[in-house]
């Protein structure tokens, strides 16, 4: 188990998650984050994860941060894909396939110029 043994235990990983939260929205880093609930593994998750691990390893992109989540409620357009660059806003992609995967690490990521035919949300950087 997680080893919580009082609200202080419970605060205390309150307080570690929030500062990991806040270090990644403050990093200078490009952020990518792949929708990995049931449904998007189901509509093609770990295939588009590998896609943008592979593509980031052929190009010695070391610097990107890559994560998962889970259900994000839009399974309709699973599998979903979040790039945030630095000082751009956050794009989410929906339907994404490998190939797309790809061209997204090319295009958005390498090159900062979104697919915005394949975006589905664009929220404004803060």
């Amino acid at each position: 188990m997680t080893g919580i043994k009082s609200i202080e235990d419970l605060r205390a990983l309150k307080e570690k998650a929030l500062l990991g939260l806040k270090q990644r929205e403050t990093s200078n880093k490009p952020y990518i984050v792949v929708g990995m609930g049931t449904c998007g593994i189901a509509a093609g998750a770990r295939e588009v994860m590998k896609a943008i691990l592979d593509e980031l390893e052929k190009r010695h992109m070391t610097d990107v941060l890559v994560s998962q989540t889970g259900c994000i409620g839009l399974c309709a357009k699973e599998p979903l894909v979040d790039v945030t660059l630095p000082g751009q806003p956050k794009v989410t992609y929906g339907n994404v396939n490998e190939a797309k995967a790809r061209q997204i690490v090319a295009q958005h990521v390498v090159n900062g110029q979104p697919v915005y035919e394949w975006a589905i949300n664009v929220v404004e950087a803060k």
